[in-house]
């Protein structure tokens, strides 16, 4: 087991992967990184787009799929669940275990249904049924629509990833739609101990716009603002897990966690930098912190793996944390709109990944028939 996996693990944290393909799961790769400590899986329609579209590993499902009369829709989705069940029975050691706590793969419900709250909690309970594992999370946007969607699905027994939380005062959202989800099975005498969930709170992209606006001020004549640039991300997080230790250890929670109920975990996501002049361990190395998930790309798991110094750093820095989102506010940069729009854009780029790899799709099924 590597060392630094070994010791965050001590600390409280996992460590997820940010990526899947039918590749790493063929070829051993996922289950080396499982032998070295990494305890779950994250998927996204980016990511299976690029799986999908840039290998021939497909190839012989899709043609098997389509002899059955499957749709495009269709064979993405039966595509998506075979290597979700695949990862999932990967890691079902890591699972049994840590008793029910890790060992998760996350699958996404069409993106395209973000914003229908009834279609959402339908594709949601058919693909829990079809992957069919107790270790998969079926990954929800965290949109107004889809609050009600996470609380019916705990309501139901779903494993869910709420994705896409980028403000505050979404994340306290999702926290009472898991809670109410769990109160309903509770009035309903109904096992709260089998019911996982994480939060994904996306952190990169916060720096990317916030930097932006704070770049223009700089340049309309506030050079003062330049220590500001980098900050936002890590700050934001940090005061968001001072929401989630509050939420979690309220009397309201108390109450259920007496009848077996777990944590909603907040996960950290989007973790590598987009500015290359930033370190590309800044949301990994400053966001250390007890009962929480952080999900890496390849890239920045194989960094991690190699350069991190493993402290809990999570509660560093919190008075400057405040003085410096608030300062924002002073210089007129409206962060909650900033937040809202990467919402909103983060539901379009995956929902435009799903269509990318749709149509891509339906060309490579051309090419699979004309070589049949």
């Amino acid at each position: 087991m590597n060392s630094r996996l070994y010791k965050l693990q001590k600390l409280g944290q996992s460590i997820w992967l940010d990526n899947i393909s039918r590749g790493m799961l063929k070829t051993g790769e996922l289950q080396k990184l499982i032998d070295q400590g990494v305890t779950g899986v994250t998927s996204n329609p980016s990511i299976f787009e690029k799986a999908i579209l840039n290998s021939d590993d497909y190839n012989e499902s899709i043609s098997k799929l389509l002899a059955e009369g499957l749709s495009p829709d269709q064979i993405i989705e039966e595509l998506m669940i075979d290597d979700i069940q695949a990862a999932c029975d990967l890691f079902k050691p890591v699972f049994e275990k840590s008793k029910g706590n890790d060992g998760f793969v996350s699958i996404e419900v069409d993106p395209r249904l973000a914003n229908k709250t009834e279609e959402t909690i339908e594709a949601a309970s058919r693909v829990w049924g079809k992957v069919n594992r107790l270790n998969v999370m079926i990954k929800i946007p965290a949109t107004s629509e889809g609050l009600a969607a996470i609380e019916e699905s705990i309501a139901q027994g779903i494993n869910i990833n709420v994705t896409l939380i980028f403000s505050i005062e979404r994340y306290k959202e999702v926290a009472n739609a898991y809670l109410n989800g769990l109160k309903r099975r509770s009035e309903k005498h109904s096992d709260l101990s089998n019911i996982n969930s994480v939060a994904s709170v996306f952190v990169s992209r916060i720096d990317s716009i916030v930097d932006n606006e704070i770049v223009k001020m700089i340049n309309s004549g506030k050079p003062e603002l330049t220590n500001l640039l980098g900050k936002t991300a890590v700050y934001n997080t940090r005061l968001l897990y001072q929401s989630f230790k509050e939420i979690f250890s309220s009397p309201d929670f108390a109450t259920l966690k007496e009848n077996g109920a777990k944590m909603q975990r907040p996960l950290w996501a989007s973790t590598s930098t987009k500015n290359p002049n930033y370190n590309p361990l800044l949301y990994v190395d400053e966001l250390f912190a007890k009962d929480t998930v952080n999900t890496l790309p390849p890239r920045t798991l194989e960094l991690m793996l190699e350069r991190s110094q493993i402290e809990l750093r999570i509660e560093n820095e919190l008075g400057s944390a405040k003085k410096d989102i608030e300062s924002l506010i002073t210089h007129n940069i409206d962060l909650s709109k900033l937040l809202n729009k990467l919402e909103i854009d983060g539901v379009k780029a995956f929902a435009d990944s799903y269509n990318n790899l749709r149509d891509s799709l339906v060309k490579k099924i051309d090419l699979v028939k004309a070589a049949s």
